[in-house]
């Protein structure tokens, strides 16, 4: 299979993509309109390559195509938005309940939807988005038959090793001769990185707040330019997206996170790559010294 085509689009790139689709939306966007690139880099405050990357995505899913002469053309009708904002806000409720649930021991490794819908107390769709979600991030899986099973339980001493294994990989990794961060991916991260610290925290803040931090952690894997530096941080964080979802330590130390952040990528950015690792070690250690010592 070639590896071009088989590779999974990195977070950053489904997010543009969306956000393009977004536009696209409130612009009454039709098929055979025409998306352009330079407009769109400037609408969404990245550069153009990041916007590239993300309609040749929707370009895979059959969205749009390139035309010689002619560039990114709508090729089909746009879906509706899969969920309105409220029910985007329960979907994370939902997920933050499943996550400590799941932390604390108070769900088994096989469940129902039914089981679900009735524990806490959500009607079918809902629950159904969670689990589809949940199977994506390959959380869960649906059982031969009926209902569905949790792929991974997540202990104490299971998030150690974790961030043993992470504190021997990821300054390795800003180390790498080949490393680069991806065009415009500096910016995405800033823009992310400010919103949600302007946002109002609540406790389903925290599947935003992952999912912002995955993508931080990944996109620096990524720029490493060595697949298995990649591979490795995209399990890691499939491994320990409950444990985040069921955020136990304030805003205070989100505020913290999005410093520290922000400090390692200034010094990519300077190339300093040395002291960058030493800053990423440093990040780490922090998060592996809040793990309480019992499961």
């Amino acid at each position: 299979m070639n590896n071009e085509t088989s590779r999974q689009p990195t977070r950053l790139q489904e997010e543009l993509a969306g956000r393009i689709m977004d536009l696209a939306r409130a612009d009454g966007v039709a098929p055979g309109d025409r998306l352009n690139e330079k407009t769109l880099s400037e609408r969404l405050n990245v550069s153009r390559s990041p916007v590239r990357a993300a309609l040749d995505l929707l370009a895979t899913r059959g969205l749009v195509i390139r035309r010689p002469q002619r560039g990114v053309e709508l090729l089909a009708a746009l879906p509706a938005e899969a969920t309105a904002p409220g029910e985007r806000s329960g979907d994370d409720d939902l997920l933050v309940r499943i996550a400590a649930d799941r932390d604390n021991g108070r769900l088994g490794d096989d469940i129902s939807e039914t089981e679900l819908m009735q524990r806490y107390d959500a009607v079918r769709p809902t629950v159904r988005r969670a689990l589809d979600l949940l199977a994506d991030l390959k959380m869960v899986e649906r059982k031969p038959g009926y209902g569905w099973r949790f792929l991974t339980r997540w202990s104490a001493e299971l998030r150690r090793e974790s961030y043993r294994f992470r504190l021997i990989i990821e300054p390795a990794a800003l180390l790498e001769p080949g490393f680069a961060l991806l065009p415009g991916f500096a910016e995405e991260m800033r823009r992310q990185h400010d919103e949600s610290l302007s946002l109002p925290w609540s406790e389903s803040s925290s599947v935003a707040f992952f999912e912002m931090n995955a993508a931080f952690h990944e996109g620096l894997a990524e720029a490493s330019g060595n697949r298995f530096f990649l591979e490795a941080m995209r399990r890691q964080n499939r491994l320990r997206r409950f444990s985040i979802y069921n955020w136990k330590h304030g805003f205070d130390r989100v505020r913290a996170n999005h410093s520290e952040h922000m400090e390692i990528l200034s010094r990519l950015e300077a190339g300093d790559a040395e002291l960058a690792a030493v800053l990423m070690r440093r990040h780490l250690e922090i998060a592996v010294s809040m793990i309480p010592t019992s499961p």
